[in-house]
């Protein structure tokens, strides 16, 4: 493992951890991870980093943008529209991904982040959506309200029966700053359905069994041109610790 550090398309530095194969070669994997969380949690810290090293890929994981040991910038200017995606952009280029020699994985907001992202002009040989469904790319606004409250009420918030405890306290354990956070939030935008159409490449959605935060999976890969379902145990927090999210994202790829 080592990580490097990539300024992106505005200065702002993004820490991108790297884990190749024995040799040392092995095809790119860019993963990106989830809201709140980082690289380590979401790709290397349950061994799916691992495993697609193993498999023979190398697997590519920048924190994002105010998350993990990127920069954490306070302006709003460093959150335009579509911020995540002008970073994904700019770390392929600077990383020398070219078109159908790199694959593209996300968790939840990395997973929109990786529509978006496509839908922007990057093309990944294959893509794997985790923890998305239909109506977290098409009616982000509503996802996006939740956290934001959760923000505004995070002194408030107490009692597990909240709605927002477990946002609050995954915040709380990642040490996230819920300034930059919120400024993250607004800058990300609806997909339209429509602009599925543009996703041509095999594409594998991976979510849990009792993961619905993101809306409904099997519909997501049934509105995108060549997709597939993959079911795996846990809810959207749980699922993406399970081997079998790993193992299904592996076999996907090595098909």
């Amino acid at each position: 493992m080592n990580t490097q550090r990539i300024v992106s398309f505005d200065g702002v530095e993004l820490a991108v951890h790297r884990l190749a194969p024995n040799g040392g070669q092995g095809r790119p994997v860019l993963l990106l991870h989830g809201l709140f969380s980082s690289a380590e949690v979401n790709w290397i810290k349950f061994g799916h980093a691992q495993r697609l090293a193993d498999a023979g890929f190398e697997a590519i994981m920048p924190d994002l943008r105010s998350h993990g040991a990127s920069d954490v910038p306070q302006g709003e200017e460093s959150y335009p529209p579509d911020v995540l995606v002008k970073d994904a952009l700019a770390l392929a280029d600077k990383l020398g991904l070219q078109a159908g020699e790199f694959d593209l994985a996300g968790f939840s907001l990395g997973a929109r982040t990786s529509v978006q992202a496509v839908i922007a002009g990057l093309r990944p040989r294959k893509l794997v959506l985790g923890g998305m469904g239909l109506e977290g790319l098409g009616e982000w606004q509503k996802r996006s309200a939740f956290f934001i409250d959760a923000i505004n009420r995070f002194d408030e918030i107490r009692s597990a029966d909240d709605p927002a405890y477990m946002a609050k306290s995954f915040m709380r354990t990642m040490k996230v700053d819920r300034a930059a956070a919120r400024l993250l939030l607004l800058s990300v935008r609806d997909t339209p359905p429509s602009a599925l159409d543009g996703i041509t490449m095999p594409t594998l959605v991976v979510c849990g069994a009792d993961d619905n935060d993101n809306g409904s999976a099997p519909d997501l890969a049934a509105a995108l041109p060549d997709a597939t379902y993959a079911q795996v145990p846990g809810t959207h927090m749980s699922s993406v610790t399970e081997a079998a999210f790993g193992e299904a994202i592996v076999s996907f790829l090595k098909a």
